[in-house]
């Protein structure tokens, strides 16, 4: 198949185009590289794609909707996987019209552009920050999600709903995937794992936010690329049991899916520092401090959809996934 996958520069997306190219899709890669974070780590991800045959590397924006359009009728892809976005909780309080920006304006011309080119499927990437203030866990798809606890979270409901919209107006099968604290090799620098990483290393100390008391589903890069290749695969359908009496949020009349992709298997964040002190084979320094605004104390996915529905649940534990991380960093940065 020819697939577009934005954020193709990206951790997660740089990962999904390089086993699409592997077993043989043709990939689109869509980036802007901004400057989030360090484009000298994007470029390098690029990098792996480039020499691929069936890579096409495309430089634009999702607000750029005459740049999209274009890509869009001289590529014609057949299906879209959505990964471009501004991430990050606490840079949402700081930033918040890059959210409006990439995750609301920028959505609606992907989705524009899936309709009036006859895609077969939209995939694109949520989180578990939807979940927000909720509380009864494991969280699961099937409940209501509607007290985001920060501008990111919001956005990505704001997507989920608008995506909705477009299966129902238009009859284009979206699916969104909610991911659980995704990390290992080539992630991203603003992430605990790799901001623990290189303050050990220097001998300084970590900042640890909720006193370490946080717990976090934390979900290998490899566990999230193959649920995504799978819900890619398995084009969204209505569900004939829809009712509005008793909706589902996961589901609708529309061909319209939701899923949870995370272990299942929450780990204090105390547990995940010592992990990573044995894989570094050095103590942390702990700043412990207070919860920041935006933060939930406790992440924790139910996957029992994902399993039912394409036979797949993440399985790394964080002992492989962390000293996979560690051999990848060590080599990169020649630490």
């Amino acid at each position: 198949m020819k697939i577009l996958v934005t954020g193709s520069a990206g951790f997660i997306g740089s990962a999904l185009s390089l086993r699409l190219l592997e077993r043989g899709d043709e990939v689109i890669g869509f980036d802007n590289l901004n400057d989030y974070y360090d484009v000298n780590l994007k470029r390098a991800r690029l990098a792996r794609l480039q020499p691929c045959p069936g890579f096409t590397e495309v430089r634009a924006s999702l607000e750029d909707r005459a740049a999209l359009t274009e890509i869009f009728a001289k590529h014609r892809p057949r299906r879209v996987v959505n990964l471009a976005a501004q991430a990050g909780v606490r840079y949402s309080i700081q930033n918040p019209h890059a959210y409006v920006d990439s995750n609301l304006v920028g959505f609606v011309n992907l989705l524009e552009a899936c309709r009036h080119h006859g895609v077969e499927h939209l995939v694109y990437a949520s989180t578990s920050s939807v979940y927000g203030a909720n509380t009864r866990m494991p969280f699961s798809v099937h409940d209501n999600v509607d007290h985001p606890l920060s501008l990111y979270a919001a956005t990505k409901k704001a997507n989920e709903l608008m995506a909705h919209t477009y299966s129902h107006l238009y009859g284009l099968p979206t699916t969104g995937l909610r991911f659980f604290t995704v990390y290992g090799p080539w992630g991203r620098p603003d992430m605990a794992l790799f901001l623990f990483t290189r303050h050990i290393l220097a001998g300084e100390p970590i900042d640890v936010f909720n006193y370490g008391h946080h717990r976090r589903d934390f979900t290998y890069i490899d566990d999230i690329v193959e649920g995504v290749v799978r819900v890619l695969d398995r084009v969204a359908t209505p569900n004939p049991d829809w009712s509005s009496d008793t909706p589902d949020p996961a589901t609708s009349r529309a061909p319209y899916r939701l899923y949870n992709i995370g272990s299942h298997r929450p780990i204090e964040l105390m547990r995940y520092i010592e992990v990573l002190e044995d894989c570094l084979g050095r103590k942390a320094v702990k700043n412990l401090l207070p919860m920041q605004p935006g933060d939930v104390p406790d992440t924790y996915a139910d996957v029992d959809a994902l399993a039912r529905d394409v036979g797949y649940r993440p399985g790394t534990p964080i002992e492989d996934g962390v000293a996979r991380f560690v051999a990848w960093y060590r080599d990169y940065y020649q630490v």
